[in-house]
């Protein structure tokens, strides 16, 4: 459905296919700006339906509630990428929907994720479909070990991925993975993690934020450092390609690219998430406008705002139990924000929330790791 280029009026609804945490924190922000939010999700009591002004509880496969949805809000967005298709399809006949389904099918299919990212200029490391046993021992010949397999949908945080490092592992690997086809990844010997996260409006402008140095923990982000401390060639690259990936998806709303750079300062493409990401956290205290706020300026056809930071920022996530034995302690210290997500139940591997230190602008470059991470 082709969407008007007015801005919405404040007071209109905005729509959110699902309720974790960053459709919550984009219900905050939406109402920073005077919008109401109606959030539609499986799970009763989300951390999205906890901040948002509406609810549904409902299964994205739910056709008559997703038209009962799609008549109560002015437009509908994503908070995670893993929303199936057809709902976004069946809410498209009837209401405009930022991002749209192009985007979203092709950030949910790694190997169409890969060939569009190729067809954009962005480069990657070598990679080959797997359909077949077969397939993987050919594509294990054409690219050497240790390489990485992954399922082509439904991974994150380390989900649907295993590291090949000898030829016994292949079996067992391609036999766990699911759902096939799977793609078999080149290992990249990466000197950092970074992201970029570009916001584009619904008339085409694009603002893109700093980019991050993220550090993983348990296939989990852990920590973001913003700005990420890389040469200036290689910022100005990331912001290049996460731009290039907001265009080229015509997409309205925010998208993040996570990418590697290697030891000669280039970037490999990594993945696409054509929502708010995680590793854009930090944007929330260190920017007078976050990745939350560009999302909901968007969707709704205002302006985009200025993405420029007014501090540097290290962004840790609390993760389970020992996450939220942090808290108090965060909560009790000078120069840092925290956040949580209300969650019941810290169970390990489960994001609670996050705390953010505010540095002075330019000081984070000079700081060693044990710096910078004080009090976090």
């Amino acid at each position: 459905m082709t969407a008007s280029l007015t801005p919405l009026a404040p007071g209109a609804v905005i729509g959110i296919l699902g309720g974790g945490q960053l459709g919550r924190m984009s219900a905050l922000a939406a109402a920073r700006l005077g919008y109401a939010c109606h959030v539609y999700a499986p799970e009763p009591d989300s951390p999205g339906m906890q901040v948002a002004a509406h609810s549904t509880v409902a299964a994205y496969e739910d056709r008559d509630a997703l038209a009962r949805f799609a008549a109560s809000v002015a437009v509908v967005t994503f908070e995670f990428e893993n929303v199936p298709a057809a709902a976004l399809e069946a809410l498209a006949d009837l209401v405009p929907c930022r991002p749209g389904l192009a985007a979203l099918a092709t950030c949910q299919d790694r190997v169409a994720e890969k060939a569009f990212l190729g067809r954009i200029g962005v480069p990657v490391a070598p990679w080959r479909a797997v359909e077949t046993e077969s397939d993987l021992a050919a594509a294990v010949a054409e690219l050497g070990l240790p390489a990485v397999l992954k399922t082509t949908r439904l991974g994150y945080d380390g989900r649907g991925q295993a590291v090949l490092r000898t030829p016994e592992d292949l079996a067992p690997a391609f036999a766990r993975l699911a759902p096939k086809p799977l793609v078999l990844e080149a290992f990249v010997p990466f000197a950092a993690e970074i992201s970029a996260i570009a916001a584009r409006g619904a008339d085409g402008a694009i603002a893109v934020f700093d980019p991050a140095e993220n550090r993983h923990a348990h296939h989990i982000l852990d920590l973001s450092f913003a700005p990420a401390r890389l040469p200036a060639a290689a910022a100005d690259a990331a912001r290049a390609h996460v731009a290039a990936v907001a265009e080229g998806l015509d997409l309205v709303g925010v998208v993040a690219l996570e990418m590697f750079l290697l030891p000669d300062g280039t970037l490999l493409g990594n993945e696409i998430a054509p929502r708010p990401h995680n590793s854009g956290h930090w944007t929330m205290d260190a920017c007078a406008a976050s990745q939350f706020e560009q999302h909901i300026r968007a969707v709704a056809g205002l302006p985009l705002a200025d993405p420029a930071r007014h501090h540097d920022a290290v962004m840790r996530n609390l993760i389970g139990p020992e996450g939220m034995a942090a808290w108090p302690r965060l909560v009790a210290t000078p120069g840092i924000v925290p956040h949580l997500y209300g969650k019941a139940g810290a169970r390990p591997g489960r994001k609670m929330g996050h705390a953010t230190r505010l540095l002075p602008m330019g000081s984070l470059a000079g700081m060693t790791d044990a710096e910078a991470l004080a009090g976090l």
